[in-house]
């Protein structure tokens, strides 16, 4: 399904920027990760009055992440922590490192990533966090659907490296975090001007917002302050370059993307196949 917006930001990704700066009061912006946060968001939308709503889809097949029950409840909250992406438990510790998304594509991206790094590094703590009503960014003084500190704190835990791979540019988000307490630590990935006829997956590789590229930052920002992820990040990080050059190539020849990127399932806490 393409949707308008859909149409409007591929020519001009700008314009979820020029969306952001108008009164807070009446601006809605909605990236549904997947169809049925889609029917969910659509749905609201059409019961809304006095708001302008973006809604920003995708016209290539993705997978279903949630239940219908999960995604309303999920787009109701505008936010939420997947926990079934990560390995967190109940014991009260905090997690390593956040890996966050708004948007389709860029979703997928974050998931298999997750997948990549608990693989290589069962260790860790990771936390995933999918943001569909992106004005939560905001504190609650500043948008009607912005998170109080406290709530925002207990997503993004303070002095944890954050990785958040957006559907845009990343200015929209530094604009929107900007008054956060720990925005210095946040990475946003997005859209950097580049690619025009060519397959998803390559959209991806050329903007950096691949699984490649986000697990190969993500282990350098553990290698701070995890020996046994330093021990080993150069020798993984050239191997995920070495597999990225792979698919670059295939890609080249082809003109299509590996199907097993995108054919995959999930079970909680059960790494890609």
């Amino acid at each position: 399904m393409e949707t308008r917006a859909q149409r409007i930001l591929t020519s001009n990704p700008g314009f979820l920027n020029s969306l952001v700066n108008l009164k807070s009061s009446i601006v809605r912006i909605y990236l549904p990760p997947d169809t049925n946060c889609l029917i969910s968001t659509i749905n609201h939308c059409l019961g809304s009055k006095n708001n302008v709503n973006l809604v920003i889809s995708s016209k290539n097949d993705t997978n279903n992440w949630l239940s219908m029950e999960d995604a309303m409840e999920h787009c109701r909250a505008g936010v939420s922590i997947w926990r079934w992406a990560g390995n967190e438990t109940n014991d009260g510790r905090d997690p390593d490192i956040v890996l966050v998304s708004s948007g389709n594509e860029v979703t997928t991206e974050i998931i298999a990533a997750a997948q990549i790094l608990l693989k290589l590094f069962p260790s860790i703590i990771l936390r995933v966090v999918n943001i569909t009503d992106l004005m939560i960014l905001e504190g609650d003084s500043e948008h009607p659907h912005g998170l109080s500190e406290e709530l925002f704190n207990g997503l993004f835990p303070p002095n944890k490296p954050v990785i958040y791979n957006f559907h845009g540019y990343p200015s929209v988000v530094k604009q929107l975090i900007f008054s956060r307490k720990n925005a210095h630590n946040w990475k946003i990935l997005g859209y950097q001007e580049e690619g025009t006829t060519t397959t998803p997956f390559n959209m991806q590789i050329v903007n950096e917002t691949s699984r490649f590229h986000i697990a190969m930052l993500a282990i350098k920002k553990l290698s701070v302050d995890h020996k046994c992820v330093a021990d080993e990040a150069a020798v993984k990080i050239a191997n995920l370059k070495h597999d990225l050059r792979l698919i670059r190539e295939y890609i080249t020849e082809t003109n299509t993307d590996p199907k097993e990127l995108f054919d995959f399932r999930i079970a909680a806490n059960k790494p890609i196949e």
